[in-house]
């Protein structure tokens, strides 16, 4: 598919954008084009230029980042952002640099909306600034909820919760009790997404599947039982 409208379904999946008036989702697509990405290909790095907003319609994309001296330099994985989430709202906003690292995880689509089109449309319907900064306050949310886990919960209850937000699509989804029941993750993402050893995460997921409330294969992370999960997290 070539016609970024063709995607609409997918899209109207999301809360975020269900509830963009139509007078702002209408023009969102319209503006937009389709980006194709290889796995492991890089969308933008920390340091870059704005170039827009952006949605995943199919695939998924790993936002990451590296710190430290240049010979021990360690990276973390924040987060998986997989369809029908949107992106990069933060440059929009402020105009400056990329905080983060975006590749794709595995093959991928993408609708742009370019920055400069996007700014200028903006600027000429400034009442639709509102329904962005939903966007912003939404991550920030669960910006804040991923620091007071880290801050106060011990590993097992992090990895748990962490699966229930990623089966619950980080609460994105419009469907009242959608969930996935297979997530596609390593456990070495696992272990760099919750700041934690690679020993530390597969014993949890050990427990987990001793448990049966998860099975765990190459790649990825199976829920077997997600109200069990998410009676473990507390």
């Amino acid at each position: 598919m070539t016609d970024p409208a063709a995607y609409l379904p997918i899209l109207a999946s999301g809360r975020w954008f269900a509830h963009l008036p139509p007078d702002f989702a209408q023009p969102l697509i319209e503006m937009a084009h389709l980006r194709q990405l290889n796995a492991g290909e890089v969308l933008f790095l920390r340091g870059d230029a704005p170039c827009g907003l952006y949605a995943v319609v199919r695939g998924a994309i790993s936002i990451s980042g590296t710190g430290g001296r240049a010979n021990e330099a360690r990276s973390a994985l924040l987060t998986r952002l997989e369809p029908p989430h949107w992106f990069g709202e933060i440059s929009v906003f402020d105009g400056s640099a990329r905080t983060h690292d975006a590749h794709a995880t595995e093959a991928s689509t993408l609708l742009q909306v370019p920055h400069e089109r996007l700014q200028a449309w903006l600027q000429a319907h400034p009442v639709h600034w509102h329904a962005l900064a939903l966007l912003l306050t939404d991550k920030l949310r669960t910006a804040f909820v991923a620091i007071e886990e880290l801050a106060l919960l011990p590993a097992p209850q992090r990895l748990a919760r962490r699966l229930v937000m990623m089966a619950e699509g980080y609460g994105q989804w419009t469907a009242e009790g959608q969930s996935r029941r297979v997530l596609s993750i390593s456990q070495e993402q696992l272990s760099l997404m919750l700041a934690i050893s690679r020993q530390t995460t597969n014993q949890i997921l050990k427990d987990l599947e001793q448990r049966h409330l998860v099975r765990v294969q190459r790649g990825e992370v199976e829920i077997l039982d997600l109200a069990a999960l998410r009676a473990s997290c507390h």
